[in-house]
């Protein structure tokens, strides 16, 4: 990759339609401990957290499809999904296998395994259980919560653990999931359904 590539990529993460700023959702990272194959391991856990002008009902509808997770992490990661492909909705207990490419061109972590553990309507909430070659652990569970006024809040807790690559992967994720409650404010704004 050219450095210029590079310096653009960062630019437009950074921007919204048409080169308009988008608030920047707000991120913590915590040391935690987890297990990990009988064992403690030593985990970071991301939090990033975001206010999406969209009704809490249409965000919820939204969330639960493949297509919109396409969306909103097109630019940063492209899913290649394998076997029968991503379904139009998630399905709690199903396990999906995709391969991904961080910016559409270099392979990460081989084959990702994303098992849907639980999707409960009446909380607003999805968990996962992902891993792959690199990342050992990553339990992902977006909390929504309705602010009135059709205003949602929107949560993405993650807990990362890769070995010694942990820190890197985490920092990554960071941008990634800032990048992606970005793409929710264009979802908003434009209304893409």
């Amino acid at each position: 990759m050219t450095r210029k590539f590079l310096i653009l990529s960062l630019f437009l993460l950074n921007a919204g339609p048409a080169g308009t700023q988008i608030p920047k959702p707000r991120a913590t990272i915590n040391r935690v401990q987890t297990d990990y194959q009988g064992k403690r391991v030593k985990a970071r856990q991301l939090s990033v957290q975001s206010e999406i002008p969209m009704p809490v009902e249409e965000v919820w509808a939204k969330v639960q499809t493949p297509a919109l997770l396409e969306f909103v992490a097109k630019g940063m990661i492209r899913f290649n999904p394998m076997d029968e492909g991503f379904p139009e909705k998630w399905e709690a207990g199903k396990t999906y296998s995709t391969r991904m490419r961080i910016w559409g061109v270099l392979p990460f972590g081989g084959i990702h395994y994303l098992k849907i553990e639980k999707i409960d309507e009446s909380k607003y909430q999805i968990a996962t259980h992902e891993w792959d070659n690199r990342a050992k652990i990553w339990k992902h569970e977006i909390t929504l919560k309705d602010l009135g006024d059709g205003r949602t809040h929107y949560e993405d807790t993650i807990v990362i653990y890769g070995g010694g690559l942990t820190g890197l992967i985490t920092r990554f994720a960071r941008r990634f999931y800032i990048h992606r409650q970005k793409r929710w404010q264009i979802v908003a704004e434009e209304g893409i359904d």
